[in-house]
Formats: structure tokens, sequence, C-alpha cells
């Protein structure tokens, strides 16, 4: 399995604005992903998973799941104190305010941009070297 690590990043969109991105990626962070919080500034991606629960949330949020190239396969809202679907072929799920998703333009089909300060190989989610020192950004994946 490929290097994650809990931090920071930029999120992009085709044609959209970057967005500050929370990586959660140890079982304590994904865990507790947004739980007691009253808001999101930006976005929560919570990698390796491919289902989510609202039980404990004090809002409603926007539901990514997004397979192992970061392509979107569907969004969903969910309100406080729900379950949501597992998704076989999702790997990753992003996580936003209920709005925020649609307003960047992420909807079913859209691959998203993830910038880091870590890496998962190319073989491994499409993450490559990118343009800022020390980052990596997405790329292209073999074989796609």
């Amino acid at each position: 399995m490929g290097k994650w690590a809990d931090g920071a990043g930029t999120l992009t969109v085709p044609g959209g604005a970057a967005v500050p991105l929370e990586v959660a990626a140890s079982y304590r962070a994904r865990r507790r992903g947004l739980l007691g919080r009253d808001g999101v500034a930006g976005a929560l991606l919570i990698v390796r998973t491919n289902s989510v629960h609202t039980f404990g949330m004090r809002f409603a949020i926007d539901v990514a799941y997004l397979d192992r190239s970061f392509r979107v396969l569907s969004v969903v809202t969910m309100r406080p104190g729900r379950l949501g679907m597992v998704r076989p072929r999702g790997r990753h799920v992003l996580e936003a305010e209920a709005g925020a998703l649609a307003g960047w333009g992420v909807r079913a089909g859209v691959r998203v941009h993830v910038e880091t300060g870590f890496a998962e190989g190319p073989d491994r989610g499409g993450l490559t070297e990118g343009p800022t020192p020390g980052g990596l950004t997405e790329g292209p994946t073999p074989g796609a």
C-alpha cells in the first residue's frame, strides 16, 4: 500500500479554484473525520475507505466517493445521523459542508486533482511529482 500521512494539501477541480484540503490517513484521523466539528474550511480527504457515516455530526455534509484515480464515482449529501452506502469501487472519500462540492464543480465523472506533501506511487492512485518543492500532485495513471 502507498504511503499516506495526515496533513494538508490542495484540491483542484478542472476549471475550478484551489480549495484547502485536510488529509486523514491515520486510523485515528480517519475514524474522527469531521466528528465534533462545527464546520470545515475547505474539504477533508479520507484515504483508504469506501463508506462513511454522520453519527455524531453537527452539520450536513457533501460526500464524494472517489476511485483509485481520483475520479468521482458519486456525490451525496448526508444529514447528521446517517449511514452511507458502501461503494465497492471507492478508494477514497472527499467530505465538505453541504453544497460546497457542487459549488466547486465536483460531480460524478470528474477527476479531481490532489496536491499534497506526501506521495502514493503511480500504480497506487496516480500521484506523481508535482510543481511545488517537496509537493506531489496527481498525474496520469498508467493504463488509464
